[in-house]
């Protein structure tokens, strides 16, 4: 009897673009601590030994170990996008393929600890090897991501990712350790790391903004395909700074000889600049704003030419990008 198992080696990239922080001041100490450790470890297990040395409770544990492995493991941007033969292996009892698969995620942990460096199934797998040899129940979920405005109204696809759970109490919290690791950018692509600890026990529908796992049990919430399909594709600011876009929340619109999407924003400053582009003119312009009752309000309109996408930029940082059909 034979099984395959193929790598997740084309993860979009996901982590270009997108970064939000809402358990900084909850982990302060960990972080701290981990960063204080050294730069490589010769196993998982030398790993998880320094871990279990300085912190007990399991949160701590699952927090130290993605910290660690997201300031440390670079993504291997020379493999994405590059396909590698599916892995094959024969088992005779369902207890061989169990060790044969243990076998084969602890190769690719120790593989990815040794270089420093991999793609999204690399830091999934290495985060569950090192859990688990804490004594955390963990699992690889694979799926899609919404990580480009292609992809805006389009129902989930293949697996192009992998992201964890990892079961604290009685609770599974969801953690994506490669898209907190950094970014990649230049006209010539390099990956820089910038930790983004956002990704760490993210509230589901929050998680669910750019995740859509193949299996439906790992979403956490009552979200759907077709809510996943109709969502404007969202970067780093939006959530790193706290905005919430309370209108428009589709990401799909059409043309008009004329007409406008309205937005309602929270959590603006009056100090902060509004601006967007569509895609085709490439020319970035100014909105004009307006304070509501703890909203921000503009406008943008669009003629027959907007065909594309549009991006809106607050502080000149991109934050919400849609689609823009002809009618």
């Amino acid at each position: 009897m034979k099984n395959i198992t193929k790598t997740f080696n084309i993860c979009l990239l996901l982590f270009l673009f997108l970064g939000f922080s809402v358990n900084a001041q909850d982990y302060a100490r960990v972080d701290n601590i981990v960063k204080a450790y050294p730069k490589s470890f010769s196993s998982p297990d030398k790993l998880a030994e320094q871990i279990a040395k300085d912190f007990s409770r399991d949160d701590e544990k699952a927090r130290a170990a993605f910290t660690w492995i997201a300031i440390n493991i670079k993504y291997d941007y020379a493999a994405y996008g590059v396909n590698e033969r599916p892995v094959a292996y024969s088992f005779r009892t369902e207890q061989e393929k169990i060790a044969k698969e243990k076998a084969m995620k602890t190769d690719l942990a120790q593989k990815t600890l040794k270089s420093k460096k991999g793609v999204c199934q690399g830091y999934s797998t290495l985060f569950l090897v090192v859990a688990e040899k804490l004594g955390l129940e963990s699992e690889i979920i694979p799926g899609s991501s919404k990580s480009h405005p292609a992809h805006i109204g389009k129902a989930p696809g293949a697996s192009d990712h992998a992201w964890n759970a990892v079961k604290i109490g009685s609770e599974w919290k969801l953690l994506d350790v490669t898209f907190a690791a950094g970014t990649v950018t230049g006209a010539k692509p390099e990956f820089v790391f910038k930790f983004n600890d956002s990704y760490f026990f993210s509230d589901p529908d929050t998680f669910f903004l750019n995740h859509f796992p193949d299996d439906k049990k790992w979403l956490l919430t009552n979200k759907t395909e077709e809510d996943f399909a109709n969502l404007p594709l969202y970067y780093g600011d939006y959530l790193m700074k706290g905005y919430e876009f309370v209108s428009p929340q589709a990401g799909t619109f059409k043309t008009a000889s004329s007409g406008f999407i309205e937005f309602k924003v929270k959590n603006l400053r009056p100090e902060d600049k509004v601006h967007y582009a569509f895609s085709r003119d490439r020319i970035i312009k100014e909105a004009a704003v307006q304070q509501k009752g703890g909203l921000t309000a503009f406008a943008i309109p669009l003629n027959n030419s907007s065909v594309g996408t549009l991006t809106v930029y607050i502080n000149q940082k991109s934050v919400a990008s849609y689609k823009i059909n002809k009618a």
